[in-house]
């Protein structure tokens, strides 16, 4: 008869891990596992609120998908743990007080104590049965034979294996109950042998699938790093960007703050004058005072009496003039009133603003060193306008109309525009667009452009798209930075683009047609049109979008610089009728600086207005 702890042994056992169960848990259709085995089971299974028997394939509910939460098989559990501190005794011995058993027999099935061990290892025919330590059974590091004996046959070892049956058999039972259609027996050894074929199949497939598995979470690793990269790449472009936004409005607040120093110097400087005329007429006034106060000293004759009474009637002049002027005083602090700041706004913040009722003033009046050789003037990077010439190379001006460098001196420049990167585009006189980095190096990039139809203006977008203008065909080729093809062609509505300029937000186009300025839209079609009878017009866009047209008076040398909006519509006049000196051509030029300075370009001088 089988023993306590050999009935233990074979049903005591989780049927996932083959081993006592560990925090038995039952599912709805009774059966039972381990905690841990039934955790693992739920994570192979996308549902996570049901679990599948791995016996019946019934679901059971699995509430919060935690397997904690299942019923704890009680009775099993304290069974479990009976059977882990009862130590089991010997099944030899026909003795009724059984010893206590030391080892067990895999190939017996029997437990032993230390006389049956003896007598066992003595007896020939069993001499190569494995035996195995008792503690290394109930530690759970050694598992001991699953073979039982048959219910039928109790005296015959189910050593057989009916696969249609799924259940283990013997010899008698195979022959007699499983001998019929359906059934196929077969040997234990061999059918275990075919399933340990097939586990060890299983793992390599495992093993195959998760080498695939890792490469894969590699791969993602890879892909996490790229996109961790990039993010810290769109967080540095920020940061760039909010420093030179920094950078560009602590500019703009300065050249702002430099205006009005300058302008508050230049009526301190009116009212010190005032003041000090005022100071020397009482000096004055107490001089002849005091001359005059000497007569009263001695009586007065001859030459001293003459003296004295001219000297009373220049006082007496002197008294009788007109009391001190403080209307001169009251007109500049009326001036001063006139001038406000507005702000910008929904247009372009990083300008802060612009002064109104602010009188325009001659900065720099500057000889350019090539007469009737320049060819266009751009905003430069650092603060500094650019002056191309078709005699070679650029000039660079500071906003004081200081010289500070020339570049490119080999490079007939017709047009010049700079990206927002500092790299400039050229145009040369063959009609070609070359890129040149911000240390004035020719840069590897082709476009191709068409080398007639007639030399025109040149313009970089807000997207550093390339604008290059063609008057002879009426159209403008627009290329993007990497060169090549061009990327759009524009008809100019009937216009030559002798000059074209680029709104910085509003994506349209200006164009300057000798006495005329047009606006175009994104397609080259035409919007508004100004002219001014007998005047030729150049054209800037400043950096708020509205546009600055000097209107020039070529008969009379007479510049007249007004302020419009991206719309044309016109704001107010910056400079009226300032005299330029004329060589008889026709071309000019004007820009903005950085800072706000206004250069005008003829061809021979540079005039820079604030």
């Amino acid at each position: 008869m089988a023993t306590f702890h050999q009935i233990v042994s074979q049903n005591l056992d989780c049927p996932i891990c083959l081993t006592l169960f560990k925090q038995p848990k039952s599912l709805t259709c009774s059966h039972t596992f381990c905690k841990d085995c039934l955790q693992r089971i739920s994570q192979t299974h996308s549902d996570k609120e049901i679990i599948t028997c791995p016996i019946c394939r019934k679901g059971t509910p699995l509430p919060s998908g935690d397997v904690d939460k299942l019923q704890t098989n009680i009775s099993l559990s304290s069974l479990v743990q009976e059977v882990k501190i009862t130590s089991p005794t010997c099944t030899v011995c026909e003795m009724d007080e059984k010893s206590p058993a030391v080892c067990y027999c895999q190939d017996c099935g029997k437990y032993m104590c230390k006389s049956c061990e003896k007598g066992h290892s003595l007896w020939k025919p069993v001499s190569k049965h494995e035996v195995v330590p008792v503690r290394d059974v109930l530690s759970g590091k050694v598992q001991v034979n699953k073979r039982r004996k048959c219910k039928k046959h109790p005296n015959d070892v189910e050593e057989c294996f009916c696969t249609g049956c799924r259940e283990y058999v013997c010899c008698k039972c195979g022959m007699l109950r499983h001998s019929k259609a359906g059934h196929d027996v077969e040997e234990a050894a061999i059918h275990e042998e075919k399933l340990i074929e097939n586990i060890k199949e299983l793992k390599k497939e495992v093993k195959s699938n998760k080498t695939t598995i890792e490469k894969h979470i590699k791969f993602i690793e890879t892909q996490r790093n790229e996109i961790t990269s990039r993010f810290r790449k769109l967080n540095e472009d920020i940061d760039k960007t909010y420093e030179e936004y920094m950078q560009l409005l602590s500019d703009r607040r300065e050249a702002l703050k430099s205006r009005v120093k300058h302008w508050s110097e230049k009526f301190e400087k009116e009212l010190q004058v005032m003041e000090e005329e005022s100071h020397q007429t009482i000096s004055h006034m107490n001089a002849m005072e005091e001359l005059v106060t000497n007569g009263m000293k001695v009586p007065l004759e001859k030459d001293a009496l003459s003296a004295h009474d001219t000297l009373r009637e220049t006082l007496k002049r002197f008294l009788g003039r007109d009391e001190p002027d403080d209307r001169s005083p009251r007109r500049a602090v009326e001036r001063v009133k006139k001038i406000s700041f507005r702000r910008h706004e929904n247009v372009n913040e990083l300008y802060l603003g612009e002064f109104e009722g602010c009188p325009w003033d001659v900065k720099a009046d500057v000889e350019l060193p090539w007469k009737t050789y320049i060819d266009c003037i751009a905003r430069a990077p650092g603060g500094k306008m650019a002056v191309g010439l078709s005699r070679g190379g650029i000039h660079l001006y500071s906003p004081d109309g200081k010289l500070q460098q020339t570049v490119m001196k080999g490079v007939i420049v017709s047009g010049t525009k700079f990206l927002s990167d500092g790299r400039s585009v050229v145009r040369d006189a063959q009609n070609n667009i070359c890129l040149y980095s911000p240390q004035w190096k020719k840069l590897d990039v082709t476009f191709k452009t068409m080398s007639d139809g007639g030399m025109g203006g040149l313009t970089v977008d807000r997207d550093n798209n390339i604008y290059v203008g063609y008057y002879k065909l009426e159209k403008i080729l627009v290329f993007t930075p990497r060169g090549g093809k061009p990327v759009k062609s524009m008809k100019c509505d009937g216009l030559g683009p002798r000059q074209s300029f680029s709104y910085h937000n509003t994506g349209k186009l200006i164009l300057t047609q000798r006495s005329a300025v047009v606006s175009l839209d994104g397609k080259g079609k035409k919007e508004k049109v100004l002219r001014k009878e007998g005047m030729r017009a150049c054209t800037a866009v400043c950096q708020d979008d509205s546009v600055n047209v000097a209107w020039v008076k070529q008969g009379e040398g007479l510049v007249s610089i007004d302020r419009y909006t991206s719309d044309l519509k016109h704001v107010r006049s910056l400079i009226s009728d300032f005299r330029i000196q004329i060589l008889g051509l026709v071309w000019y030029y004007l820009e903005e600086f950085e800072s706000g300075e206004i250069a005008f370009c003829t061809p021979d001088r540079l005039y820079i207005f604030y």
